[in-house]
């Protein structure tokens, strides 16, 4: 972006700021509740490094962060977002709707879908087909058509699995770990079934109705965007699983223990190979016309993508994250340093 660009885009966004008594003192993130342990430690390094006044950083989901950042530029408005996928085209032309057209995107680096039990519970190594029948609100009858989802313990999938009832406790569909596990995870496991191949060819709107729709009988309950409740449900019950990022079981290792997918368990290193069938990206997005207003965000921005933060021994890391090469590093710090404009 040139500097008259600059110049245009800060004073649009001071025109829409001189209408508060106070522009805000205080820096506003919002978003996925997988990247929120990182933009929280980010915020308490940057106010302990500044003596400013720590950003408020808020657990809204990847979809609700989304729709609180394109809301529109002022300050009503998020500053940042954190997201466990990438912006949607129908969120970007929400954002341009309301005047958010100059947006700079980051990957932070990557996390897993971590499937997790309490460590009293009994051991579970699942593909994800056997997930997808688990937890799918409706499976294929062999005849063309589709039934409700009968299975109600692991063993009536496969006699090879636990006789116990499916429990799995998991995001609702504002988040992106949900979305990130109906893609993949629900989708991969479904593609294989008889039929579905025909299916996908034929009426691929059906086929994603079907391989995307979670059952709501019982068995898989929608938890909130909380992911310690999810954590503290797991340990009251010993043969419930639950859905959420790999950050959270690292965090909880001492309570909890990953579910192995197609016979890969999470950790660094299947993540960052991405042998572990269900890893993601990480992102973070910057609303530019908000720089050169709100007190600190030049700054934020600078700790946010700091070697402290993302690299190798970062507080990233330290939280269950998985890192990105030196090389994409660079590019993402840079990107943010010069404002890079999403889509550019």
């Amino acid at each position: 972006m040139n500097a008259l660009k600059l110049t245009v885009a800060a004073l649009a966004a001071s025109v829409v700021f001189s209408g508060a008594a106070v522009a805000r003192d205080q820096i506003k993130v919002v978003g996925s509740s997988t990247v929120f342990p990182y933009s929280q430690a980010a915020a308490e390094e940057f106010a302990n490094k500044t003596g400013s006044a720590a950003p408020v950083v808020e657990s809204t989901g990847t979809g609700g962060g989304f729709k609180a950042f394109c809301g529109g530029i002022g300050p009503d408005f998020a500053d940042i977002t954190g997201a466990s996928r990438a912006i949607k085209d129908s969120e970007v032309e929400l954002c341009t709707a309301n005047g958010v057209t100059d947006i700079t995107e980051a990957l932070i680096g990557y996390d897993g879908l971590a499937i997790a039990h309490s460590r009293a519970g009994a051991a579970l190594d699942l593909t994800e087909e056997q997930i997808f029948k688990a937890l799918a609100a409706e499976l294929p009858d062999g005849n063309g058509g589709f039934v409700a989802n009968p299975n109600k313990k692991w063993s009536d999938i496969d006699a090879s699995l636990p006789a116990i009832d499916i429990i799995a406790f998991g995001p609702p569909p504002t988040s992106g770990t949900r979305d990130a596990f109906v893609e993949l995870v629900m989708h991969d496991g479904c593609k294989d079934l008889p039929g579905m191949a025909d299916l996908q060819k034929a009426d691929a709107d059906k086929w994603n109705e079907v391989c995307s729709r979670m059952r709501q009988d019982g068995p898989f309950v929608e938890a909130g965007e909380n992911d310690n409740l999810i954590v503290q449900r797991l340990e009251s019950d010993p043969n419930a699983i639950g859905i959420f990022g790999y950050s959270f079981l690292y965090e909880n290792s001492d309570k909890l223990v990953g579910v192995k997918v197609n016979g890969v368990e999470p950790n660094f290193e299947t993540i960052a190979d991405f042998s572990y069938p269900v890893a993601r990206p990480l992102y973070f997005y910057v609303k530019n016309a908000h720089r050169d207003v709100i007190p600190g965000m030049k700054e934020f921005l600078t700790e946010f993508t700091s070697e402290e933060a993302l690299g190798p021994e970062g507080y990233l890391a330290e939280r269950g994250l998985t890192p990105l090469s030196d090389d994409k590093r660079k590019e993402v710090q840079d990107a943010v340093s010069g404002a890079k404009k999403l889509g550019s």
